[in-house]
């Protein structure tokens, strides 16, 4: 898997759509920047540094600079491809994927070296997009938003000269659904519910991350997500560890966290703004879930 830091953004240097009616079979090279390849139609078929790849609809490719690759075999096909270069792409393992990718989604903030929790320490963190070496798109909805996509990319690429900085921008979101495509199939292989209990949690855990300053209840979930609250909550907690409200009160706790860092604001202030307008309650479960007050932990930050 491959980590390109976001605080930069990418830059394309050629993109475009090609259409294959009869047979054919991709040239041998080797380039100094990444491509990108996404299949509409028909088959393609690469080697890369001696690995085969297979390419059909929906299938995406990642081919890495100063490795050859070449076509195998002659097929028709139909595919977008993305040129593209990036100052901060590095070769990462992931030793435990299932941690990795609940982390990922659940946002977890990453401990500091000395064992802390720092807001500045996390931002390099937070800007890396983690892509697939390949990866195959769901039909139903993965798919069709990519493809979406890649033709606005290709709309604005065609007038580079007025929309480089849009481009580049926008192919950045690109990479960041690739990636949380390949992590929402991954939790589909590893979870017994079906996919549209998956897609209903995806859904509710963005929901959380936008509106956890409102009220959130077990009757206003039933009601906007058109779902039975204990079955969806077995499901969240099956995919992320924890209940919903137990996961909305840390992100609250988190949000509170971050402003006590890096504001001035009053403590009942800093509480509205997390979502918990109560001052009794917002340090009790500020409490629980960190080990200390709020005043402690603005003590122990400012330090």
């Amino acid at each position: 898997m491959l980590a390109i830091n976001l605080i930069s953004l990418p830059k394309i240097t050629v993109m475009g759509f090609v259409s294959y009616k009869s047979p054919w079979k991709h040239f041998r090279r080797i380039t100094d920047e990444y491509l990108l390849y996404l299949i509409k139609s028909g088959e393609l078929h690469l080697r890369e540094n001696g690995k085969k790849f297979e390419l059909r609809k929906g299938d995406m490719l990642l081919l890495e600079p100063g490795l050859e690759h070449e076509g195998i075999e002659k097929h028709a096909c139909d595919y977008f491809y993305i040129h593209f270069g990036h100052p901060d792409v590095r070769s990462v393992y992931i030793e435990d994927p299932n941690t990795f990718i609940s982390n990922f989604f659940l946002e977890h903030s990453r401990p500091r070296k000395d064992g802390q929790h720092g807001f500045e320490d996390e931002i390099a963190d937070n800007y890396l997009c983690y892509l697939p070496k390949y990866l195959t798109l769901a039909e139903n909805s993965g798919f069709h938003k990519v493809l979406h996509v890649m033709n606005d990319i290709l709309n604005l690429y065609k007038r580079k000269q007025y929309n480089r900085s849009l481009t580049a921008l926008r192919f950045s979101e690109l990479l960041i659904e690739i990636s949380r495509e390949h992590f929402m199939s991954e939790i589909r292989k590893n979870t017994r519910k079906n996919t549209k209990s998956i897609e209903k949690v995806h859904e509710l855990l963005n929901y959380i991350h936008q509106n956890f300053v409102a009220k959130i209840s077990s009757t206003m979930i039933e009601e906007k997500f058109a779902c039975n609250f204990d079955f969806i909550n077995r499901v969240f907690r099956e995919v992320t560890g924890h209940t919903i409200m137990k996961y909305v009160n840390m992100v609250r706790i988190n949000h509170a966290k971050e402003l006590i860092e890096t504001t001035h604001l009053a403590m009942n202030e800093i509480g509205s703004l997390s979502g918990l307008d109560d001052p009794y309650y917002f340090s009790k479960v500020f409490k629980k879930y960190t080990g200390l007050s709020p005043y402690q932990y603005y003590r122990k930050v400012r330090e």
